[in-house]
């Protein structure tokens, strides 16, 4: 029988990628996804909820209610995973990212805020809800600022690059 992918067929490569190129993928993926799951923890357990994202840089963020299962969440517990994936057609599709940190609630009035929200297309929720653009919402606004990520893409081996890449924040980030 052919192997349509007979890459994946050979030994997996080790190599890393160098950490510009590694930025450039995880970049290209948050860019072109828009749904994650957010993995929180509380007191009744894990809890992993799909949420729409936004992402600037590397940095997700996306609106809750403030007394949503995931907000206690994060109040009792700020670490979180969060995972963004492709869609698969096969192995050699395979690729997504495991982000890890920890959990910023911003509210409205906080001083920090001003950037995210600026990159947060708010607009889009407001035209399926029937809201008038002219008046912003003024929603609590989560941010992830990762401090390490995992990335997986199969692709990477056809390079001889490993398809597990780890990416971790440095004092320069």
């Amino acid at each position: 029988m052919p192997l349509t992918n007979p890459w994946l067929a050979d030994p997996a490569p080790t190599e890393r990628l160098p950490r510009q190129r590694l930025e450039e993928r995880i970049l290209h993926l948050l860019s072109s996804q828009n749904m994650c799951v957010l993995a929180t923890v509380g007191e009744d357990g894990p809890l992993a909820t799909p949420v729409r994202y936004y992402s600037l840089g590397l940095t997700v963020m996306f609106t809750a209610a403030p007394r949503s299962p995931k907000m206690r969440n994060l109040q009792a517990d700020p670490r979180v995973s969060v995972g963004v994936f492709a869609p698969l057609v096969g192995l050699a599709s395979s690729r997504g990212a495991q982000l890890f940190g920890q959990a910023r609630v911003l509210p409205p009035e906080h001083p920090e805020r001003a950037p995210y929200w600026e990159a947060f297309r708010w607009e889009n929720e407001h035209a399926e809800r029937g809201r008038p653009l002219t008046d912003p919402p003024r929603d609590t606004l989560v941010v992830i600022e990762p401090n390490r990520i995992v990335y997986t893409e199969h692709w990477l081996r056809r390079e001889g690059f490993a398809a597990r890449q780890l990416w971790r924040r440095t004092p320069d980030d």
